[in-house]
């Protein structure tokens, strides 16, 4: 988002957390809505909502998502596989259905998919988010063939190991599951990654701003990873 603005796009923002909207809407020159992508309604709401804040949409990111249930895949129950599809890949649905008639009226249109690279290497006792992410990821290549004679492009970014609170409340929980120091967790993360580095979210805005610029104008329906090489995970 924060990419977005300094490269001079206006930017609408949506979260189902009315607290962390509110926080960012204060911060920074962005409007919001208030929605569960979950939810065909809200999702019609957030497309009246932003075309009156922006007047169109050249650039829509799916970011949405939720990591879901870790655990093995005979322990999961039907909700905590549904939930993590509805956002993940019905989410992303819902979103792309409302604002595609708005980039086909004006000719033009970007669309970018948040993946994961946990696609590319399998990730055991989470099924749920890496089938969701990987059915986005079809989702993306479908998109990209149907929407192209629109002058619509669709992409997807894999992030890797992000440096963030999320990304660490994920080291920690690694420490603590396997009984080592956060250090440790962190080292052992860091020898799968061809890199021996993390990224930083902002790398992933960058990508992002690039793939919605002129410099990418053909370049669609392609799953692009920003990760150091990801080799393996666990």
């Amino acid at each position: 988002m924060r990419r977005f603005l300094d490269a001079g796009h206006r930017v609408h923002v949506a979260d189902v957390d009315s607290g962390a909207l509110a926080a960012v809407c204060g911060e920074l020159e962005v409007t919001g809505s208030c929605v569960d992508v979950g939810s065909s309604e809200d999702v019609a709401r957030l497309a009246e909502q932003a075309k009156a804040a922006l007047g169109g949409i050249d650039v829509l990111v799916n970011n949405a998502g939720i990591g879901g249930a870790n655990a093995f895949i005979e322990d999961l129950s039907d909700e905590q596989w549904d939930s993590v599809l509805r956002v993940n890949v019905t989410g992303a649905f819902y979103v792309t259905r409302a604002f595609v008639p708005l980039m086909k009226a004006q000719g033009a249109g970007v669309i970018i998919n948040i993946s994961t690279t946990s696609v590319a290497t399998g990730l055991p006792r989470r099924s749920p988010y890496v089938a969701s992410k990987a059915a986005l990821e079809a989702l993306t290549r479908n998109l990209a063939r149907e929407l192209g004679p629109f002058n619509i492009r669709c992409n997807a970014i894999r992030p890797g190991s992000i440096e963030n609170e999320r990304g660490r409340a994920l080291l920690r929980a690694r420490a603590e599951r396997e009984g080592i120091t956060y250090e440790e967790a962190l080292k052992r993360r860091l020898e799968f990654i061809s890199m021996r580095s993390r990224i930083v979210p902002e790398e992933i805005g960058d990508m992002a701003v690039f793939l919605a610029s002129d410099g990418a104008r053909h370049v669609s329906g392609q799953i692009i990873s920003v990760c150091g090489n990801v080799e393996w995970e666990g």
